[in-house]
């Protein structure tokens, strides 16, 4: 059945209309009072209304024309609504009309009026059209912020006047629906909290955009924040490898030493040194000015630095060197407080260790200005080391690699150190390792025969050595004399050898030669050999 729309507003019915009344189509013809209340289909774009009965063809009311009212005229029976039907409240102005009002702010029609239908079928589908209705205004929107009394709005009735004001013809639906003291006051109501609303929303859009505007000019014009003058305390910092101007600007404010990231980034840029700052351990101050944290950091005369795979007794002449004092004095330090420095508890396992702090002393570079103490420096260098260890599965690893403990894996760290010439050959050092540890090893009989093993037991470092003699030299730390690892490291690993000792480059290779700073790894005697004879020579013709 097509449905044909009507325009917003009421639109009076003749009484002698012959559809005057009925209830529309719905599939049958039954008696108003028997049946359920059956609603017409609403104009397209409308939204489908609550379900009817089922099994029969549904036709929904249309809010326009009977907003939740009454029933349409004729029907006899009030408990035959469905109980969809939304609630609503029904006023009366104290005149001969009713008006119900729906919740959605629209005003219900009189009661005598009945909605149109259009298109009616009595079963010889007759079709009746429409009587011709007045022009009438747009249907009036209400919204939050309507103007409770609009100019063209008729008076309101006084206060002791219980007769609503009349109708005028034409006039605006708002002049309909009746005005009284309690509308007003919603109204009223209404627009105070619209402006309060818009108020506080401009008020926010104006702080909020100010503080933007503050920000990004302090961000991208403005002076960063900075602290004055030399700053007061003691921190230490660590900067990390490869490490930009704006990453150790981090690491200082989250330390307490600049105030912001830019004062130091800027006081960088306009040293000339500051492109020279290093990784490594840093004793700076607290709430230092950018200026005096790079020019603290730069000086090079407030650093030790640290190269890999240096022993400990050499650590410990460079510490005196650098702070003026007398030889031997960080090594007395090392002995008797070895304890008090910080190590890990499975630093020193075996009884046959020559210096416990061996391996723990970190290659890097740290700050040992006027008036450092050597205790200060030894537990930078420890704090360094485990920092560092811990990042790894040293314990699993270990385990992984045939080793009892974590303080071997550091050992073999140490001998890749002292044996590669370079970080190219630590991996295949490594695996030379492991292959002369294998107990299946017949080439060595498990033995490593490492000349850097005897030298540090001898503290040197010679090349010519008498293999007759190293091999009666009774030692722990002799690997010509003892089968498998040294009782502990022989000096201290830096990141790539601990790296190659975890991860070893798969190879069968047992010997090595290093000729004109370059290594050769072989896989038996005969090779090797080969190679010995070939770098004597080179060393006699040169």
């Amino acid at each position: 059945m097509t449905e044909y729309g009507r325009g917003s507003g009421s639109q009076p019915w003749h009484p002698e209309d012959p559809l005057y009344g009925d209830q529309g189509y719905s599939g049958q013809q039954y008696a108003p009072q028997h049946q359920p209340q059956q609603q017409s289909q609403p104009p397209y774009g409308q939204q489908q209304p609550y379900p009817g009965q089922p099994g029969q063809q549904q036709y929904g009311w249309d809010p326009s024309q009977n907003a939740g009212g009454p029933a349409p005229y004729g029907a006899a029976d009030p408990g035959a609504a469905y109980t969809g039907q939304p609630s609503g409240t029904y006023t009366t102005g104290g005149g001969p009309s009713e008006y119900y009002e729906y919740d959605t702010g629209t005003t219900g029609y009189p009661q005598q009026q009945a909605p149109y239908v259009g298109e009616q079928h009595t079963g010889q589908h007759e079709q009746v059209p429409p009587a011709p209705a007045p022009a009438q205004p747009a249907e009036e929107k209400i919204s939050l912020f309507d103007d409770p009394d609009p100019v063209d709005a008729p008076p309101a009735a006084p206060a002791d006047d219980d007769e609503p004001a009349p109708r005028e013809e034409g006039g605006s639906r708002r002049d309909r629906r009746g005005k009284g003291k309690g509308r007003e006051k919603k109204n009223k109501r209404r627009s105070g909290t619209a402006c309060l609303v818009v108020a506080t929303l401009l008020v926010g859009v104006v702080g909020g955009g100010g503080y933007l505007a503050y920000d990004y000019w302090q961000t991208h014009y403005g002076a960063a924040p900075d602290y004055e003058g030399q700053g007061s305390g003691e921190v230490q910092v660590e900067i990390p490898k490869n490490s930009s101007l704006t990453k150790m600007g981090e690491v200082l404010q989250k330390a307490g030493v600049v105030k912001s990231i830019g004062a130091f980034t800027e006081a960088a840029g306009k040293n000339p040194k500051g492109k020279s700052i290093q990784a490594g351990t840093y004793t700076l101050r607290k709430e230092m000015s950018g200026a005096a944290a790079v020019e603290m950091m730069t000086n090079t005369a407030n650093f030790l630095t640290i190269a890999e795979g240096r022993r400990a007794v050499q650590i410990y002449a460079a510490i005196d060197e650098k702070l003026g004092l007398a030889a031997g004095t960080t090594k007395d330090v090392a002995e008797k407080q070895v304890k008090e420095l910080g190590l890990p508890e499975w630093a020193n396992t075996d009884p046959k260790i020559k210096n416990p702090l061996e391996g723990f002393l970190y290659p890097s570079q740290y700050s040992a200005g006027k008036g450092t103490k050597p205790e200060a420096i030894l537990k930078q260098m420890v704090a360094r080391a485990k920092e560092n260890y811990a990042k790894q599965d040293l314990e699993g690893k270990a385990r992984e690699l045939g080793l009892k403990s974590p303080l071997q894996l550091i050992t073999v760290a140490s001998l890749v150190n002292a044996e590669g010439m370079t970080h190219d050959d630590f991996r295949k050092m490594a695996r030379v390792v492991y292959n002369r540890l294998k107990p299946t090893n017949t080439e060595t009989n498990g033995k490593l025969e490492f000349d850097s093993t005897y030298n540090y037991l001898k503290n040197q470092s010679k090349l010519d050595l008498s293999p007759k003699q190293i091999r009666a030299f009774d030692d722990p730390y002799n690997t010509y004399f003892y089968k498998g690892l040294p009782p502990g490291p022989i000096g201290n690993p830096g990141e790539q050898a601990l790296k190659a000792a975890m991860d070893p480059e798969p190879g069968d290779w047992y010997y090595f030669v290093s000729i004109n700073e370059k290594t050769t790894f072989t896989k038996n005697l005969q090779e090797h050999q080969k190679l010995v004879d070939e770098f004597n020579k080179s060393r006699k013709t040169s």
